[in-house]
């Protein structure tokens, strides 16, 4: 799995349970400098209403975002991811209220580039708030790439757009040369 990320491939689960990999062209991707606080988002992160932890709950994270009516994380996969967890290439971003997880996402580090994979929200801006406390983590950290695989609606909001192909994949040849590191060593 890591040897396709660095060639700009990730996996997802088909409808038949088979693994699938995709290079999508355009990529999406939101460039970390250039990331946009909605208002909505300002306002909630000024309230303070949720505390953000890394890497406490990274499964329940994973069952979270694939606790929808149609998912492509499937058994198979979520155990990919939790292996990469374990070898300390994939994080998670969590939001909490007190006791309750709430929100959060999940992606691989390699070098200076994350992919976020996905993301989930059981309280209103949950999600955004890990989405926002991810790009500080990145920018504090030296990160250049923020792959978001496709760009949707909802991630346009905060700066996401689609470069080709051709593009992302200079920009992740040299993203994953640096020597960033998501969490301390």
């Amino acid at each position: 799995m890591l040897e396709a990320y660095a060639q700009g491939v990730f996996p997802m689960a088909m409808e038949d349970g088979e693994m699938g990999w995709f290079s999508p062209d355009p990529r999406g991707i939101i460039p970390i400098r250039e990331f946009h606080v909605p208002h909505g988002l300002k306002r909630l992160l000024r309230r303070g209403a949720y505390e953000v932890r890394l890497n406490t709950a990274f499964t329940a994270v994973m069952r979270g975002c694939a606790d929808r009516e149609s998912t492509w994380i499937n058994e198979s996969i979520l155990r990919s991811y939790v292996r990469l967890f374990e070898l300390g290439f994939a994080h998670s971003v969590e939001t909490w209220m007190g006791h309750r997880l709430v929100g959060g996402l999940y992606g691989v580090a390699i070098g200076g580039a994350f992919f976020g994979e996905s993301m989930f929200s059981r309280e209103t801006g949950a999600s955004q708030v890990a989405l926002h406390a991810l790009v500080r983590r990145l920018d504090e950290r030296g990160f250049t790439l923020l792959d978001t695989q496709w760009t949707t609606e909802h991630l346009s909001r905060f700066g996401a757009h689609e470069i080709a192909r051709e593009d992302y994949l200079r920009r992740l040849e040299r993203a994953i040369r640096l020597p960033c590191q998501f969490m301390e060593s």
